[in-house]
């Protein structure tokens, strides 16, 4: 096989927009990524690369691909975490040459605008080179690069681990869970607390949580580990990370007869304190859409 011509991230271009396809045009960002990821046999050793920022490297890329595919016109900036097809994007023939010009016209585009906003160098749209810009920290979900998701995962992972285990308890009250404990014993198998979830009157479960506060992944180890520390101790298992998880180890959590785990990721995390609101002080935004400009000057 020949050496791609472009940026890594332009190997995730047509997968993302295949699976997409096959999903009948759209898909939830985790979805999307799990699926390329199979798609592509990506091993779990290299899921498990980690930028300085502290994401994954192939979340990366993946992401700087459906930024690129989003301004190409292929994929639409819809609701945070829905990725969904534009018609272009259903009916474009996909080959590596186009997926090649449609990411050379996007450069351009961004360096257009981002000189109309005075920033003049051409490094800032992540040349066709990819140790220019394609390992910048970006959100998944976002067609920005730096925001207030960022911020609060790099506040998360700071925190000590005794205090993400005191947070994730709050999370989990907050979520509707009762008697939430931190045990946080060490040689208990990395169990760090339990709570019950009520589903109704007359059916509750026990739940044992792991917290794991770093940039890292977890892998499939990490959750074999923990599933034989829960066994006949509870009737469901939790990870919380401020990472992220790799495709095998997702797999393994919900494994045929084996006790289920939920599995929540740093996105997941900061999804929850969008959703409770806590922690976060909600406000009206807009950015400027430049391209919405161009035909009037």
């Amino acid at each position: 096989m020949s050496k791609q011509t472009g940026p890594e991230f332009l190997r995730f271009f047509i997968p993302v927009v295949e699976v997409l396809r096959e999903l009948g045009g759209s898909g939830r960002s985790a979805e999307v990524t799990d699926l390329v990821i199979d798609r592509m046999n990506i091993p779990e050793e290299e899921e498990a690369v980690i930028l300085k920022s502290g994401q994954s490297r192939i979340y990366n890329q993946i992401a700087w691909a459906r930024l690129y595919l989003v301004k190409a016109g292929l994929l639409d900036s819809s609701k945070r975490g829905v990725w969904s097809l534009t018609e272009k994007g259903r009916t474009a023939e996909l080959t590596a040459d186009f997926a090649l010009q449609s990411c050379r016209e996007t450069q351009s585009q961004i360096i257009e605008q981002r000189k109309q906003r005075g920033e003049a160098k051409a490094q800032e749209a992540g040349e066709v080179e990819e140790a220019e810009g394609a390992e910048e920290q970006i959100d998944i979900d976002s067609v920005d690069t730096g925001n207030y998701r960022t911020e609060l995962l790099n506040l998360l992972r700071s925190l000590s681990p005794e205090g993400f285990e005191r947070l994730s308890q709050r999370l989990l009250r907050e979520s509707g869970f009762q008697q939430v404990a931190v045990t946080g014993r060490s040689g208990d198998g990395g169990i760090d607390g339990h709570g019950i979830l009520r589903i109704n009157p007359l059916v509750s479960f026990k739940v044992l949580f792991q917290c794991k506060r770093y940039q890292g992944t977890v892998n499939v180890s990490d959750v074999r580990n923990f599933r034989g520390a829960l066994q006949g101790r509870a009737d469901k298992g939790i990870i919380l990370t401020t990472g992220t998880f790799t495709t095998d180890a997702k797999k393994e959590a919900i494994r045929d007869g084996a006790t289920p785990i939920e599995l929540v990721d740093g996105d997941q995390l900061v999804e929850m304190f969008e959703d409770l609101q806590i922690g976060l002080v909600p406000r009206a935004d807009f950015d400027i859409d430049h391209e919405f400009f161009v035909e009037y000057k």
